[in-house]
């Protein structure tokens, strides 16, 4: 296994704490979940979203781009960035049956469509859960291709989150009803493996450069 040899041979440059930390949360990561974010235009709403991802140990999003860029605030991220893998497609259906091809259910978050609410939702497939822009929400050719709809309860006035909170809300959720599953959720041992070296790397002064030239030794 190239990514277990890559990654024995990087630790020697990462610190005690942060091995310690790497091989302490690595185990519980896990892309049941995948968050697939519709064109968010605020950096602050694009930087909530990856630290709460982080928190609820999933560890990839996909960002579908068009006006704008997936630009998180770095201050708002407060180092989440570090660890989750921001994946950028085209804002398009086509980027949506990739995904679908990789095995995912596409789940829109939406109160459209008869959506389920979240607390009745019963997962037991992997799930790519989109959300829409902080204008519009969720566009209308994503509801149209999805294989379901979700919606937060809501219980005031207000009929919507702010589209960071609603991927809070359902990533925290869907981890709850996981962990109290019987599905096998968690990484492989290959995709575990590639993880902490992409941590690794990213932890460390010249990461890159350093796994370029032990690569090299590889081939």
């Amino acid at each position: 296994m190239k990514n277990k040899q890559t990654f024995e041979y990087l630790q020697q440059f990462l610190t005690d704490e942060r091995l310690r930390k790497i091989n302490h949360f690595a185990p519980e990561s896990s892309d049941f979940v995948l968050p697939v974010i519709e064109d968010v235009f605020q950096f602050r709403n694009a930087a909530a979203i990856v630290r709460s991802v982080e928190a609820c140990g999933f560890h990839k999003i996909v960002a579908m781009e068009s006006a704008h860029e997936f630009n998180p605030n770095l201050r708002v991220t407060k180092g989440a960035e570090t660890w989750v893998e921001v994946e950028r497609l085209p804002h398009s259906i086509d980027s949506l049956k990739e995904i679908k091809n990789r095995g995912y259910k596409i789940v829109a978050v939406s109160h459209e469509n008869n959506a389920t609410l979240l607390p009745d939702f019963q997962i037991t497939e992997p799930v790519a859960l989109v959300f829409g822009t902080e204008a519009e929400g969720v566009s209308k050719e994503v509801l149209d291709f999805a294989d379901e709809t979700l919606a937060i309860p809501m219980y005031g006035f207000t009929r919507s989150f702010n589209v960071s909170v609603a991927a809070a809300i359902c990533m925290y959720e869907l981890k709850q009803k996981l962990i109290k599953s019987n599905l096998d959720y968690k990484l492989s041992e290959e995709k575990l493996w590639e993880m902490k070296v992409r941590w690794a790397v990213n932890s460390i002064t010249s990461g890159q450069k350093i796994l370029e030239r032990f690569q090299k030794h590889l081939i």
